[in-house]
């Protein structure tokens, strides 16, 4: 008989990601984020600690503390620094985290400086129609060849430098988040705020409903992963288990959908863990969620960053799907809801292993298996035998 889930409050997903849209936190300027969510976690009752930085590893105790697992999503954002002064009062800037100037045009911004904030607009070099006629169609797309306007008298570069503006100044990239009756998201920095407000949505249904877990939970919020780093150093306990949580690319050539959830099965980094993906599956198909099966190509997530600091661990993704990543991104209420539910019944579940608690010495009695060698063989009529192979040699 299949576990009644308990049911996530869509309404409190929904309030927890617009208050999150509203916090700048391009990678590099966390602070104000990680104080949100561990105040989120504190009306939750789920103790939790900080790294020096503020990576924040949360813990849900469950029947037994070995083996144990981590559910992980990530607080910083894209953004951009302040790479340089014009001479006309200008600025020039330098990407946070990998995305194009091609989504930055066009955006009012904050650029927060030792004295304060102050709002801008990022334009084109040639940004006047009226000055330059097709000539603004004409040119290249890099972050060479945008610039930042500030509301503020700015002539020249000492105007900026009198109103404190410095090189690696950051600059926030207003959200304009839109939620429709459609069910429809729409918002820069969905990536991955919207996987940190499934994940909260997940954990209070579990506390609110009493549920004790089989084993340990720690649910880990990082700060970094935009620039590679993320989960490297966020990783304390024996943990054998690792889901990511981050978002999906809808687009050709991809089989995620803005109304399911997804399994990533490969990304950049290379195929993530057969069981434990599978067993991500299971749990869906039991549960009757909608779900999709991908593979990222350009891409890469908080589960790579802990398996390239050496931690021996399972690794698997789940995603929201999202139209338009690193740009203005949008999903659906629908994808969100299958993510919180399928992390639910994922947190409630038992190991993929209980015998990942210890390593297999001198035996490989309790080691996992996946598709047996020889089962495998023998259902291919394709694959010649070995013997056939050798028959074959000495004839000829």
């Amino acid at each position: 008989m299949t576990r009644t889930l308990p049911e996530p409050d869509l309404a409190y997903l929904q309030k927890v990601l617009l208050e999150m849209l509203a916090i700048p936190s391009p990678t590099g300027f966390t602070d104000t984020i990680v104080r949100y969510v561990a105040e989120r976690l504190e009306e939750l009752g789920i103790p939790f600690e900080l790294t020096r930085r503020g990576t924040i590893r949360a813990t849900l105790k469950g029947q037994k503390n070995s083996p144990d697992r981590a559910v992980c999503a990530h607080l910083d954002t894209i953004g951009a620094s302040v790479r340089a002064v014009k001479d006309n009062g200008r600025l020039s800037l330098a990407a946070v985290g990998c995305w194009s100037s091609r989504f930055a045009e066009g955006s009012r911004v904050s650029v927060f400086t030792d004295n304060g904030v102050i709002r801008g607009s990022v334009l084109p070099l040639m940004a006047s129609g009226h000055a330059f006629n097709t000539a603004v169609d004409e040119m290249p797309i890099s972050w060479d060849h945008i610039e930042l306007r500030l509301d503020a008298y700015c002539a020249t570069r000492a105007d900026c430098e009198s109103l404190g503006i410095g090189i690696g100044d950051f600059v926030a990239f207003d959200p304009l988040p839109e939620f429709t009756e459609s069910g429809h998201i729409s918002a820069r920095h969905l990536d991955d705020k919207a996987g940190v407000a499934a994940l909260l949505a997940a954990l209070k249904a579990i506390v609110d409903s009493g549920e004790t877990l089989m084993i340990d939970c720690h649910p880990l919020f990082t700060i970094t992963e935009e620039t590679g780093s993320g989960a490297a150093a966020a990783l304390p306990w024996d943990v054998s288990e690792f889901v990511g949580i981050d978002i999906a690319p809808v687009a050709p050539g991809q089989h995620s959908s803005e109304h399911a959830v997804s399994v990533a099965m490969q990304d950049s980094g290379g195929p993530y863990d057969y069981h434990l993906s599978r067993h991500l599956l299971r749990l869906a198909g039991n549960h009757e969620l909608p779900v999709r099966r991908d593979l990222f190509r350009y891409y890469f997530s908080d589960a790579h960053s802990a398996v390239t600091a050496g931690h021996d661990i399972r690794t698997a993704l789940l995603a929201f799907g999202c139209d338009a990543t690193h740009g203005y991104e949008r999903t659906h209420i629908d994808s969100l809801a299958a993510l919180s539910r399928l992390l639910g019944a994922y947190i409630l579940s038992p190991p993929v292993f209980a015998s990942d608690a210890q390593p297999a010495k001198g035996s490989l009695e309790r080691f996992s298996h996946q598709l047996e060698h020889d089962a495998q063989m023998e259902s291919d009529t394709r694959v010649p035998s070995v013997d056939s192979l050798i028959g074959q040699h000495r004839d000829h």
